[in-house]
């Protein structure tokens, strides 16, 4: 008991200067959250001084535990925690928020010691759950914590990722729900009624816990349990907390959010707070509790190249000269591939796994994949804490239903984490499904992520062995983009690609003007070019298969021997398109640029109907050539 009551005297003397910490440093600053870091002090020190286990020195052990703060915008709570872990001094964290300073106003991985980038709230709990999934893949002992507060509940992503969590069993994921009544302009959906957020919570299959988030020795008591309790369940807690906690004049009190104390206010400030916590504020440390080095001696997995043979495919066939393969059943073969030769891949579906032909690789290393259902947030979630622990997880769907987690897609570009992501489906050319199928904004959203790359191949041998390079692709998101019908495949099966090249496969010494299309549009302009032939009218066609970077150098030099003249053609809105990557790059301003795009809402009908409604068939690439020229 007494050993227990010099922790708990320990751990509220922690809490004070957590606080202290926090408000020295949001003043110093003078932006950011303090009153949404007063309310998380107590839990944030029991977590960081008593139950997280981590390596200080390597926080890439594969073993450690993990905290990701997904109310991101309390993160000088956490900085004052790692202060006082000895891994930055005072003098760092009253840089908070300063342009060469790591520690930035909402968590990113310039400060090495961030799990992942939150802050746009309603993340962080998708995240957690993949890296407790990468627990159970591993057979490592280590625990997720996810700090979350009231207000992002409110968010669909968080019950999509407490569905998936209780789904596959996660009782090594713990979420703590900062319950402080108040976001930034007014109350909570829920105000303090812990029991309403606890029975949703049960609802999803989760065990819960209601403690008082500011009673130090309660949260100590009910971690104890939850990491001593064999259940299979996942955990919730929530706690009960006040906004601006320990500041009887801003304490529970509207209006505050986001507002850090004057500068001439902050000796005012701390001596309230010494004053409130009188015993805390006089205990002097006799010990000092430190977190656990894990039990482990594994090793951190790094990324090793992958190569992959077509010629010893299984389903090499398919990939004949004379035969046709739509990109997404290519993507599908090539993904199984890489399963079977890397153990780090992992695949993870969005309940389209026979349309994204994802299911292959499900058959052949059904360990590593992950079936999220119809929860693309949570996917994309889960696929960046997969990333986060050091494995290579593709996440496949529609490339129209992409769009539902932009959000979750931007947020790992900040966090410069190499999701590998394809879209299917793409275009116009999808045919009957109608408009809400058909992923006509895909290019722009995914060509805006900083370090993105963007592929389109335009048959099965391209969309084979891009899928492999964006297997080695680690400085960012890599997206590929396919197709529903079969097209003919165009190249031999030891035909080089590289990220940032396109190919010439049509071109003469009497060229008229260039094409650039990708896709299905390639196969259109393909059949423009027998036509134009007939009249003794050439063309250079580009397979532009890499939209992002592009391979500026061999566009402009194809266009200036084509008459100064190119067309792109795309199954695609116009804005942030093809044509406005290459409009983007051309700086020759001798160079004509006429574009070919979808302009129409489209509808249900034929593929052959559509392209040709939408003016980027054969038919209207011709036409828009005969003008030109």
């Amino acid at each position: 008991m007494k050993a227990l009551n010099e922790k708990i005297n320990f751990l509220k003397n922690k809490a004070l200067n957590l606080r202290i910490d926090s408000i020295r440093a949001t003043t110093a600053s003078q932006s950011g959250h303090p009153t949404s870091c007063l309310s998380a002090a107590d839990i944030i020190a029991a977590i960081f001084f008593n139950f997280l286990k981590y390596d200080i020195e390597n926080p890439n052990n594969p073993n450690n535990d993990r905290f990701i703060l997904s109310k991101g915008h309390a993160i000088p709570v956490v900085y004052a925690a790692w202060k006082h872990l000895g891994i930055i001094n005072d003098k760092e964290l009253l840089k908070l928020r300063e342009f060469d300073s790591e520690l930035e106003g909402h968590p990113t991985p310039r400060f090495k010691y961030n799990e992942a980038a939150t802050g746009s709230l309603g993340q962080g709990l998708a995240i957690g759950a993949g890296m407790a999934i990468n627990a159970k893949k591993e057979n490592l002992n280590y625990k997720t914590y996810i700090m979350m507060g009231d207000g992002e509940l409110s968010e669909g992503s968080i019950w999509e990722a407490a569905e998936l969590a209780s789904h596959y069993k996660l009782n090594n994921l713990i979420g703590i729900i900062d319950c402080n009544r108040l976001g930034q302009s007014g109350e909570s959906i829920n105000d303090h009624n812990t029991k309403k957020y606890a029975a949703k919570f049960n609802v999803f299959g989760w065990q819960t816990h209601i403690i008082d988030g500011h009673n130090i020795e309660e949260i100590v008591t009910t971690l104890q349990t939850i990491l001593n309790n064999n259940t299979y369940k996942p955990t919730a807690i929530i706690a009960k907390t006040y906004k601006g906690y320990g500041l009887y004049d801003i304490e529970d009190k509207n209006g505050f959010h986001g507002k850090p104390f004057k500068i001439e206010e902050l000796d005012k400030i701390l001596n309230q707070l010494n004053q409130r916590f009188k015993q805390a504020a006089k205990y002097k440390n006799k010990t000092q509790y430190m977190p656990l080095k894990p039990n482990s001696h594994a090793s951190i997995q790094k990324h090793s190249f992958t190569n992959l043979d077509i010629e010893n495919d299984p389903n090499t066939s398919f990939f004949d000269l004379d035969k046709k393969i739509a990109t997404r059943k290519a993507f599908g073969f090539a993904l199984a591939s890489l399963g079977k030769k890397n153990k780090n891949i992992f695949t993870i579906d969005g309940d389209v796994k026979n349309s994204t032909y994802t299911e292959n690789f499900e058959k052949q290393v059904p360990e590593n994949f992950i079936e999220c259902f119809i929860a693309e947030q949570a996917m994309i979630g889960i696929a960046t804490g997969l990333v986060l622990r050091n494995k290579i997880p593709f996440a496949a769907t529609f490339g129209a239903f992409l769009t539902r987690a932009h959000d979750q897609i931007r947020m790992a570009g900040i966090g410069k984490n190499a999701l590998r992501l394809c879209g299917s489906h793409c275009g116009v050319s999808i045919g009957e499904d109608g408009p809400s199928q058909m992923a006509l904004e895909d290019i722009s959203m995914m060509r805006s992520i900083p370090n993105s790359i963007v592929l389109y191949p335009s048959d099965g041998i391209s969309a084979y062995k891009l899928t492999q390079l964006m297997s080695n692709y680690n400085q960012g998101i890599s997206y590929i983009r396919t197709t529903r019908p079969a097209t003919p495949n165009l190249y031999k099966k030891n035909e080089i690609f590289e990220i940032g090249k396109c190919k010439i496969i049509k071109k003469s010494k009497t060229d008229k003007v260039c094409v650039i299309a990708a896709g299905i549009t390639l196969h259109e302009s393909l059949k423009a070019y027998e036509e134009l032939k007939k009249q003794n009218i050439y063309i250079s066609i580009i397979d532009l298969y890499c939209i992002k970077p592009l391979d500026v150098e061999i566009i402009e030099k194809t266009a200036i021997q084509s008459n100064k003249k190119i067309i792109t053609v795309e199954d695609h809105y116009p804005q942030g398109g093809i044509g406005e990557a290459i409009s983007g790059v051309i700086n020759n301003q001798t160079i004509q640029i006429e574009h070919l795009a979808v302009n129409k809402m489209p509808r249900s009908g034929k593929p052959e109907e559509l392209l040709a409604y939408e003016q980027i068939n054969a038919k209207a690439i011709i036409n828009k050539i005969l003008k030109f020229i």
